[in-house]
């Protein structure tokens, strides 16, 4: 093995010594009577990464994250938090939950839900002071800490909601639809905190029904579907995967052609015309002008990327479900 080589094996192999799995789950199955909600569900999630779990309703997400939880037991398989099982003592104490309905408690304060939630995590005395201070001025709050959250806005009460889910510091932090009916000013402010617990060494793992918060929020994207894990990597891996790269540049022509033109195709769904590139910039000028040399033209146009909107359906189907 000449010397280039001996040192890329090495930094390989110190990468894979370094790297530390937050979670993972092995063969993990749970059924409910005669529904399998999980079947044979494997998954590794880094330290510190950042994961989206997405999935269509019914998709098995839910019964996902409740049985990382604790909340369900697993009929088969096994589930590790940095390397011990969850059924061991104290080890679902690294773990943070937030979740889609408002766990707070409308008649007390911003101060006295922390402090309830604080204690319910095991905190208390000094520890738990410094902790409340740091949650009310992280959710930037500090003017309403003593008045009743039933008086808080949707945000500002998700706000809250995640901050009761992160007193105790987990390691690890589980979210279910974070942003659900929240303005735009406070959907940015909450990711403004995640990203600060991310870059503090937090671990989390989103899910949503919103594709750009994954796409745009995550590093890597977990489809499952049927209780099933169908896709697992980042987004351009997706892509590559299912739809692969190709543009597709959308024209609407006034006037009629003289002639049909390769690879420009009407489109039923958009109501106009459609064209796959792989390099709009050289493919595109020459297209506007077969175009006008045919006696059309083009009155507006606009190129789609391939995005995880497009995986999604393209591995889940486009059927409605409930």
């Amino acid at each position: 093995m000449n010397l280039l080589a001996k040192t890329i094996s090495n930094v390989s192999e110190s990468i894979a010594t370094d790297r530390q799995l937050a979670l993972k789950l092995a063969g993990v199955e749970r059924s409910f009577g005669r529904i399998q909600a999980l079947r044979d569900v494997s998954l590794q999630v880094d330290a510190g990464e950042r994961l989206a779990l997405l999935g269509p309703n019914g998709a098995g997400k839910t019964t996902l994250i409740r049985v990382i939880c604790g909340r369900l037991r697993i009929e088969k398989g096994r589930i590790e938090i940095f390397g011990e099982s969850i059924d061991r003592p104290n080890v679902l104490d690294q773990l943070g939950v937030v979740p889609q309905e408002l766990a707070i408690y409308g008649d007390l304060s911003l101060s006295e839900n922390l402090n309830a939630f604080g204690r319910m995590h095991g905190l208390s005395g000094r520890r738990l002071r410094e902790r409340m201070a740091w949650a009310i001025e992280w959710i930037g709050l500090q003017d309403r800490r003593y008045q009743m959250t039933k008086t808080f806005s949707g945000g500002m009460k998700r706000r809250v909601n995640i901050a009761c889910g992160v007193l105790h510091s987990p390691k690890i932090l589980l979210l279910d639809e974070p942003t659900v009916g929240v303005d735009p000013q406070s959907r940015q402010r909450i990711f403004e905190m995640l990203d600060e617990l991310n870059q503090a060494g937090t671990t989390t793992i989103l899910t949503t029904h919103h594709l750009d918060e994954a796409q745009s929020q995550c590093d890597r994207i977990v489809i499952v579907d049927h209780g099933q894990v169908i896709a697992d990597g980042t987004l351009d891996d997706l892509i590559e995967q299912t739809t692969g790269t190709q543009r597709i540049v959308y024209l609407r022509i006034d006037g009629a052609m003289t002639t049909s033109i390769p690879n420009l195709e009407w489109d039923e769904t958009q109501g106009c015309f459609a064209a796959p590139m792989n390099e709009p910039v050289i493919e595109l000028p020459h297209l506007l002008q077969r175009i006008r040399n045919c006696g059309g033209n083009v009155v507006d146009l606009e190129m789609h990327q391939p995005n995880l909107h497009d995986v999604f359906l393209h591995l889940t189907g486009r059927e409605l479900r409930e």
